[in-house]
């Protein structure tokens, strides 16, 4: 397997959230396929709590890729599926993370990624 500038960035990203959030490994979804509209769609890290439920999507781009909207409607879309409280977009180099609440349709940014605990304790 290849190691694309965007693996690159997921890799990276399991390691921080398994390092440094303490998230546990064996809950970490990577690359999980579904149906939006008839069509595949890829989530990159789908993060469960300890009863298997999704808490949060993690888009990952390649370095070179701005955040820009098209990233934030990728992953509401994605969302739409999974109706997770928590969404991350990363590029490597900046990140993302941001809160929904019920009949919101953009989270609120958040300063930091959320420790584990502090995911699914909300």
């Amino acid at each position: 397997m290849k190691l694309t500038p965007e693996e690159w960035v997921r890799q990276n990203f399991i390691q921080y959230l398994i390092n440094e959030g303490k998230y546990p490994p064996g809950l970490l979804g990577i690359e999980i396929l579904f149906r939006h509209n008839k069509l595949k769609k890829r989530i990159d890290i789908l993060v469960h709590d300890r009863k298997g439920k999704p808490v949060m999507i993690v888009e990952c781009k390649s370095p070179d890729v701005a955040l820009e909207d098209e990233v934030f409607e990728q992953i509401a879309t994605y969302n739409l599926k999974y109706n997770v409280p928590y969404l991350v977009v990363t590029n490597g180099l900046r990140h993302y993370a941001g809160k929904m609440k019920p009949l919101q349709t953009k989270p609120d940014y958040l300063l930091a990624i959320p420790l584990y605990e502090e995911l699914i304790s909300q």
